[in-house]
């Protein structure tokens, strides 16, 4: 690494001219998908960015042991409080929110070394898998007593579908699924599905899948257009038809402890993630009146 990087700071706020639509509710979402790559958090922080700019409130809490979201917003988690000690009952979840540096109202619950071992702590515990849906709901009770109510909460989670997966879509209102353009993507579908599905039915009913965004897209390539056409096919409703590129600004930024919508604004990645989150936020008037058709499909193809 280069010396070039400390050039890069985030100076100032980063603002859009044109607003995005304000949801009518809090949207919780879970960006989920179990295969490891797809872009899980670079999703999930470069749309949270987004949104931020285009003068939403908006909170991430960083569900994975990895923590790189919390390293792409610059945010202390190595050795802070964070999301670990709310899940454990240690902290309240509006104690451990972080502003993340050049975003006017972006905040981060950090993920850190001991979430880790959380998977097996939680296992004795009663209501393991309403952990974090319960500090949620104590969360955004303080932000509406002191009229700082959230826009959207983003949790990110790990490659996997354990109990911190779990407790994710028993905390959301709304599932997001980021698809990489490539063969394995779609084949562990299937499995995220059914877990979606059996949540749904024993522990959060109000759970919908309401957007698919397809990652990592060369149309180059002949695989990559296949995929795109497949989702298109089977989820016409929840894709959000916008293919975000192979970038290499995308990949570079969370090393500058950044987005790209910070470390390089006029990418293509940056600009592909500003339309999709646009998107996601005018889709917000449709999800409220439960206009938006939310279905998918076990025949043949990919689920």
């Amino acid at each position: 690494m280069d010396d070039s990087r400390e050039t890069k700071a985030v100076v100032g706020t980063r603002r859009l001219k044109e607003a995005m639509d304000k949801p009518a509710n809090l949207r919780i979402i879970t960006v989920a998908n179990q295969k490891g790559g797809v872009g899980k958090t670079t999703t999930t922080v470069n749309l949270a960015a987004a949104l931020s700019m285009g003068g939403l409130r908006v909170l991430v809490i960083d569900l994975d042991p990895q923590g790189n979201a919390s390293t792409a917003f610059g945010v202390e988690h190595l050795e802070n409080p964070g999301i670990y000690e709310v899940l454990m009952g240690q902290m309240a979840m509006s104690e451990c929110a972080q502003k993340v540096k050049g975003f006017p109202s972006l905040e981060c619950i950090s993920s850190n070394t001991s979430l880790a071992q959380a998977e097996i702590e939680l296992v004795p515990m009663v209501a393991r898998e309403m952990r974090l849906k319960d500090a949620i709901e104590e969360l955004v009770a303080v932000r509406a007593r002191d009229a700082e109510p959230l826009d959207y909460i983003f949790i990110d989670c790990p490659p996997s579908l354990g109990l911190l997966t779990i407790n994710a879509l028993s905390a959301a209102k709304e599932m997001l699924i980021p698809i990489q353009c490539e063969y394995y993507a779609l084949e562990g579908l299937s499995q995220l599905l059914k877990t979606f599905d059996l949540v749904k039915k024993r522990l959060n009913t109000d759970l919908k899948l309401s957007a698919f965004v397809l990652t990592m897209f060369d149309g180059r390539t002949r695989l990559a257009n296949d995929v795109a056409d497949e989702i298109r096919k089977h989820y016409p409703n929840e894709l959000i038809d916008i293919p975000i590129p192979r970038a290499v600004r995308v990949s570079e930024a969370p090393g500058f402890h950044q987005t790209v919508m910070t470390y390089d604004a006029s990418s293509p990645g940056a600009i592909a993630y500003m339309l999709v989150a646009r998107e996601l936020a005018a889709r917000s008037k449709a999800f409220d009146s439960n206009v938006v058709s939310i279905h998918y499909k076990r025949e043949g193809g990919i689920a």
